[in-house]
């Protein structure tokens, strides 16, 4: 039984130094760039141990991005969480999503490599399953509690989320200047409090 018990403790440090490992390369290289070779190689295991615990090198890169989206959704629940008010959360939400996806290991797994390796449909249900739910589930509580007008609240995830990504892979580009992210999170609040006064307009 404690024999089995260390195997089991064996296999899964070398699951979690594959996905460190995984992560580190693809980050650094891009997908296409990193080969099963050089993974097993940097984490000093065998392919066959790699393929104990991956069908291939795909399927360790869903891992890598599944965590990468949870790590991200993490902090916007916690930027969302120290603030009691309902709309401060959403802003504050929306503002870390921003700050989070603009640094470089984020943006090339998440929002470069993930939709090129796995497709748009897939991928888009990984980030619904993330970030994308803290969105709808704030924007939910806005609208049923008449702080938003009353609205599907579909198309607004799509909307911000769609905007938020575009801005977050413009901010790691090399266009990007130091003041860019300040400025594009006074822009998304802006954007935001124009859902909240329709009638106020965007430049008030």
């Amino acid at each position: 039984m404690a024999q089995h018990g260390i195997r089991a403790q064996q296999r899964e440090r070398t699951r979690l130094t594959l996905v460190r490992t995984g992560r580190e390369l693809f980050a650094g290289s891009g997908y296409a760039a990193v080969g099963l070779s050089a993974i097993v190689r940097a984490a000093g295991v065998t392919k066959g141990a790699l393929y104990h615990h991956f069908s291939g090198k795909e399927e360790l890169f869903r891992v890598v991005l599944e965590e990468v989206q949870q790590e991200v959704g993490a902090r916007v629940a916690a930027a969302a969480g120290r603030h009691p008010d309902p709309w401060d959360q959403l802003v504050a939400g929306c503002g870390e999503f921003l700050a989070a996806s603009t640094a470089p290991e984020i943006q090339r797994i998440m929002l470069v490599d993930g939709p090129a390796v796995l497709g748009w449909s897939e991928w888009r249900a990984m980030d619904a399953a993330a970030s994308a739910r803290h969105l709808r589930d704030a924007l939910t509580t806005l609208v049923e509690a008449g702080v938003l007008p009353a609205q599907p609240v579909a198309p607004l995830v799509h909307l911000l989320s769609g905007a938020m990504n575009e801005a977050a892979l413009w901010l790691a580009s090399p266009a990007a200047g130091p003041g860019d992210l300040a400025d594009t999170q006074a822009a998304l609040d802006r954007l935001l409090l124009a859902m909240r006064d329709p009638g106020g307009g965007v430049g008030r």
